[in-house]
């Protein structure tokens, strides 16, 4: 039997990630060839991921990451299915690590195909799903190209934004990131009312109609008082007319055009765990 070194197993964990004894094991059965071991954790990841494919995977870490230029961001989630992994340093290190890699990708699925170390991200997942005995993915994947980009991540990496403003302006990234701290808070459902889609606005119309006939309005007013709920709902979750977080007294637009009379937000994104 080949003679595995200590060096050799420390060698295969830095490269893999694996636990010490998964490593010696590969290493045996792989009489030395490294490569070979390599491939061998691998295909117990495939296992293991097959096993737990119909699991719940609704834990894990949310990360925003901008470029340098401050003009395109991405927020990836690396999903798991428990809170003690989605806690565990390393784990959030490969999630960082791979939002950095998100921002060279315009899509979910180019990014999974993407090369990462030698093998694709979804071998990646694969080979973690093996190491960690969890069922790991990408859940959420956005992409924002603005003038200027803004994040935004919430403490325990449990939801994250993205905030474009029209312009690099001075005080565009405090600006951009008080926003993107308003958008995880409030979770709009669009940025202003031309935003939201029209089957929103047609169930929230409905639901109005349905408490006023419930409180005994007579039909033939339902229609105007429905529009008056409506502006109130476009005022409570689309981001420019929500109340300002930091400073009920104004409006996010009022707020905005405080920094700089023309700047305006021109998008943002939103994922949360759960």
């Amino acid at each position: 039997m080949v003679k595995i070194t200590a060096a050799e197993v420390n060698n295969l964990r830095k490269t893999t990630g694996a636990g010490m004894m998964d490593c010696k094991n590969a290493l045996v059965e792989a009489e030395g060839d490294f490569e070979k071991a390599i491939e061998i954790l691998r295909k117990k990841g495939q296992k293991v991921a097959a096993k737990r494919a119909d699991r719940d995977s609704s834990e894990g870490a949310t990360i925003a990451q901008v470029n340098s230029d401050k003009t395109s961001g991405v927020i990836i989630s690396l999903n798991c299915e428990t809170d003690f992994v989605a806690k565990n340093d390393s784990f959030v290190a490969l999630a960082n690590e791979l939002a950095k890699l998100a921002l060279d990708f315009d899509s979910k699925d180019d990014f999974l195909n993407a090369n990462y170390n030698g093998i694709s991200v979804q071998e990646k997942l694969t080979e973690q799903t093996g190491v960690i005995g969890e069922k790991i993915e990408i859940g959420g994947f956005r992409k924002l190209n603005a003038p200027f980009v803004g994040s935004y991540i919430h403490a325990g990496n449990k939801i994250a934004t993205l905030v474009g403003l029209s312009s690099a302006v001075e005080g565009a990234a405090v600006a951009a990131k008080d926003i993107a701290m308003q958008a995880a808070a409030m979770n709009p459902v669009a940025l202003d009312e031309s935003a939201v889609d029209q089957s929103v606005i047609d169930k929230e119309i409905e639901i109005a109609k349905d408490q006023l006939r419930q409180e005994g309005k007579p039909e033939a007013m339902l229609d105007n008082i429905a529009k008056g709920k409506l502006k109130r709902f476009f005022k409570d979750n689309t981001l420019v007319n929500q109340d300002f977080i930091k400073d009920s007294k104004q409006s996010v637009s009022q707020y905005i055009k405080s920094v700089n009379p023309d700047l305006k937000i021109t998008g943002f994104e939103r994922v949360a765990l759960g």
